[in-house]
C-alpha cells in the first residue's frame, strides 16, 4: 500500500504530466501560427529572422515573468522555440569566427539558438564574406569586449563592405585555465592575444615564468594544449569537454562582468522597435574643429551618443574614420534630421544599420 507522501508525489507528477500535454499542445499550435507567418514573409520576400520580433517577445518575457523561473531561463526556453519554428519556415545559416567552441560560436549559439547551420571561418574576413557572398544567411563577429576595447578587424571590414549590423549580442565572457597536466607541471599557456590581456594579472599573480603563446582562437589553444606535454590553455569550458583536458581554474578574468559584444551582419537593416541603436561610420573633413562641427548636429537634436571609435583609414596618413553609436532608428525624426546635417559637414558617412539595443 503506497505511502501518503508516494501518493501525494504520484499526484504532483500526474499534473505535470497534463500540464506537459497542454504545453507541446500550445508550443504545436504557436508551431503552426509561425509557419503561418512565414508563408507571408515568403510571399513579401522578408527575412526569416525579424530581430524586431525576437526584441518584442523578449521584452514581454521581461514584463510577464513573475517566478519561480527565473527571466534568463524563460529568454533561453523561447530562443528554443524560435529557432525551432524559423528552421521549419526556412533553414538559417550563419558564419561565426571559429572554428567550434570560440566565445563567438558560443555567442552565435545564445542568438539564433539549436536549430541553425552554423559555419566556422577561420578570420573576420572570412565571415564577411561567407555573408557577402550569400552562401550563408548571417555572420557573427566579436567589435568590442568591456575590459580590452575594440575589435578594430571587425571594424575596419565596415569600411569597404556594404553588409549591415542587423543585431546585436552581449555575452559574458569566463575563461577557464585547462590542461592534461597538474597546475605545477604548465610550461606554456595558450589563448588569444585578447584573451590574455582579460587574464594578464591572474597570470602574473599564478603563473609567473611561464610562457604566453598566443594563437588565433581559443579553441586553438585548446587542441594545443590537447597535444603538447606541459601546455594548458585558456578557452571555454565547452572546449576543455571536446578536447578531453582538465579545467584548472574558473573563471580567471582579472575584472567581474567580463562582457564582449558581438554584431550580427546580414545584407537588411532591422525596422524599428522603439528601443533601437544605430550605428555609422564617417570621415571627416580635415579642417580645425571638424570633429565638434560634426558631433554638433548629434547635440541640437537631442539625440544620445553611446560610442565613438576611431580607426585610421589606411589610405592617407592622419585621416581618420570614426565609428558611432545612437541611440534610435535611422527612420526616427529626430535621428534622420542628425544624419542629414552630418552628412553636409563630412566627406562621408555610412549607415552601419539600425537595431534593437540590448541594455547591459
Amino acid at each position: 500500500m503506497k505511502s501518503h507522501d508516494a501518493m501525494s508525489l504520484d499526484g504532483i507528477r500526474k499534473k505535470i504530466d497534463q500540464l506537459d500535454h497542454q504545453i507541446i499542445g500550445l508550443l504545436n499550435d504557436r508551431t503552426r501560427l509561425a509557419l503561418e507567418i512565414g508563408k507571408l514573409k515568403s510571399e513579401k520576400q522578408s527575412e526569416v529572422y525579424q530581430p524586431a520580433r525576437e526584441s518584442e517577445i523578449y521584452r514581454k518575457i521581461d514584463e510577464l515573468a513573475k517566478g519561480p523561473l527565473p527571466k534568463d531561463s524563460l529568454k533561453a526556453i523561447y530562443r528554443e522555440i524560435m529557432s525551432a519554428s524559423r528552421a521549419l519556415e526556412k533553414p538559417i545559416s550563419t558564419a561565426y569566427l571559429g572554428p567550434e567552441a570560440t566565445f563567438t560560436h558560443l555567442a552565435s549559439i545564445s542568438k539564433f539558438g539549436s536549430s541553425v547551420r552554423y559555419v566556422p571561418c577561420a578570420s573576420i574576413t572570412e565571415v564577411f564574406g561567407e555573408v557577402n557572398h550569400k552562401r550563408v544567411d548571417y555572420g557573427v563577429v566579436p567589435v568590442e569586449n568591456s575590459i580590452e576595447g575594440a575589435v578594430s578587424h571587425s571594424l575596419d571590414m565596415f569600411i569597404d563592405s556594404d553588409l549591415k549590423i542587423c543585431s546585436e549580442i552581449l555575452f559574458e565572457i569566463s575563461h577557464n585555465l585547462m590542461a592534461s597536466c597538474r597546475l605545477k607541471d604548465i610550461k606554456r599557456v595558450y589563448s588569444n592575444p585578447q584573451v590574455f590581456g582579460q587574464c594578464r594579472m591572474w597570470l602574473e599573480r599564478n603563473l609567473p615564468g611561464v610562457q604566453l603563446f598566443e594563437v588565433a582562437s581559443t579553441t586553438q589553444a585548446a587542441q594545443k594544449a590537447q597535444v603538447e606535454d606541459g601546455a594548458a590553455a585558456i578557452a571555454s569550458e565547452l572546449a576543455a569537454t571536446i578536447y578531453n583536458l582538465n579545467v584548472l581554474e574558473r573563471g580567471i578574468e582579472d575584472l567581474p562582468h567580463n562582457v564582449t559584444r558581438f554584431l550580427v551582419i546580414g545584407r537588411h537593416i532591422s525596422p524599428p522597435t522603439r528601443h533601437d541603436k544605430t550605428s555609422i561610420l564617417v570621415s571627416i573633413k580635415d579642417k580645425v574643429g571638424a570633429l565638434y562641427e560634426m558631433l554638433d548636429p548629434i547635440r541640437k537634436n537631442r539625440v544620445n551618443m553611446t560610442k565613438i571609435e576611431s580607426r585610421p583609414s589606411k589610405k592617407r596618413a592622419w585621416d581618420y574614420y570614426f565609428f558611432i553609436d545612437l541611440e534610435g532608428h535611422v527612420e526616427d525624426r529626430r535621428v534622420k534630421k542628425a544624419l542629414n546635417a552630418i552628412e553636409e559637414r563630412v566627406r562621408f558617412l555610412k549607415v552601419l544599420g539600425s537595431y534593437p539595443q540590448i541594455k547591459s
